[in-house]
């Protein structure tokens, strides 16, 4: 006889909470950090702000969160043949991560110290020495070669969705458009980036929501 049996996935669920949460935390690094003209003192004083350590460091989070949401994809997976494909979306996306995280971290702390001394000594020209460490050819591959493994970890799990046959095969797609922008989003206008930011928080609750639902199963036991 059969016996309908409900399973719970805490691997589902984990990574649900990992997408939510880092959809909030890209909006709020939008939001946060103050775009002024940076090679003013108003922008010196900008690097010094709470809003401009709180936008970074919730950027530094979210690109931590999103590849553990696709190591929780790939146990969700286990045992398929898209476990693989997340497998391999969960190992870029850390290295993708690791690598832009280290541009991340100098812009809150080292562009905080530049700031300081610029606002002190009221030297505009302090400026001069963020954007040259900014522009540094080693930070600046470091930094693009980061962006380009997530964007290729973020098109590897939306496959491993769209084939998994237990999640709505569209909803890794958005955030996949979304990370694949997230380069060129650098140059749009405050406004427009605070949207974009907007916009991967949508797309990261509906794979939230998508996992979550599949977190809870019922399975039948002959």
């Amino acid at each position: 006889m059969s016996v309908p049996e409900t399973r719970q996935d805490p691997r589902a669920r984990m990574g649900a909470l990992a997408f939510a949460l880092a959809g909030v935390l890209f909006v709020v690094y939008e939001a946060a950090a103050p775009r002024a003209d940076q090679t003013t003192l108003e922008g010196a004083e900008s690097w010094t702000s709470a809003g401009w350590a709180l936008g970074h460091l919730a950027a530094i989070a979210g690109l931590i969160l999103i590849p553990l949401g696709y190591g929780a994809l790939r146990g969700h997976l286990e045992g398929t043949r898209n476990e693989k494909t997340a497998f391999t979306a969960a190992t870029i996306g850390y290295i993708g991560s690791a690598l832009t995280i280290s541009y991340y971290g100098a812009e809150v702390y080292g562009l905080k110290a530049i700031g300081q001394r610029a606002v002190e000594d009221g030297d505009a020209t302090m400026t001069e020495v963020g954007e040259a460490f900014r522009m540094d050819p080693t930070a600046l591959t470091v930094f693009v070669i980061g962006l380009a493994l997530i964007a290729v970890a973020a098109v590897l799990a939306a496959v491993a969705v769209w084939r998994s046959g237990t999640l709505n095969k569209w909803s890794g797609v958005p955030l996949a458009i979304l990370l694949v922008t997230m380069l060129p989003q650098y140059f749009l206008p405050h406004g427009a980036r605070i949207a974009w930011g907007a916009l991967v928080t949508v797309a990261a609750l509906w794979l939230a929501a998508e996992m979550w639902k599949v977190a809870t199963r019922t399975s039948v036991e002959a």
